[in-house]
């Protein structure tokens, strides 16, 4: 726990120069229990347990191959302690997107990497195993580091992953 907490803080402060909020990221602007504005479209949006955060990847909504945009957002309303990218030009080439289905499992990721720290979100249900198990969330892996930090959703998330196959690069 004390290594998890640890390596979170060193991956914010990693980040110190992308912690400014955009002056259009106003608690008022944003949807409810959200870090995505009411003019984007949420693709995944949950409060995490420990520490009591918010994960939301938001998107534009012209979201498409070639224009729009997604960002993913870590924080809280009004100060959001993580944007990537913080351009909005060509972030549909810096995520990628893996689904697997079949009967009883659903599985769904979206990677990305930035200064090094590798992120996914995932979106699992597995109803083989007894009882059905469900996860939700992002895991961080710092560089060089060979454990995971998982920041698992408190609720079931918000999603739509409906056209990211065709927006985003396979991870497979």
């Amino acid at each position: 726990m004390i290594l998890a907490v640890a390596l979170m803080a060193i991956a914010f402060l990693c980040f110190a120069g992308e912690r400014e909020s955009r002056a259009a990221l106003t608690p008022q602007s944003l949807q409810p229990n959200s870090l995505c504005a009411r003019d984007e479209r949420i693709i995944f949006n949950c409060p995490v347990r420990k520490p009591a955060k918010i994960v939301s990847l938001c998107a534009s909504k012209n979201l498409s191959a070639d224009q729009g945009y997604l960002q993913y957002r870590f924080g809280l309303p009004g100060k959001v302690e993580l944007e990537f990218p913080r351009d909005r030009t060509g972030t549909q080439q810096k995520f990628q997107y893996t689904h697997y289905f079949r009967a009883q499992v659903d599985l769904t990721e979206i990677s990305f990497s930035n200064n090094g720290y590798e992120y996914q979100i995932t979106d699992d249900y597995n109803g083989e195993e007894k009882p059905a198990q469900s996860t939700q969330g992002v895991m961080v892996t710092a560089p060089g580091k060979p454990k995971e930090v998982s920041l698992s959703c408190r609720t079931k998330p918000k999603a739509d992953y409906s056209d990211l196959q065709a927006v985003l690069p396979n991870g497979q």
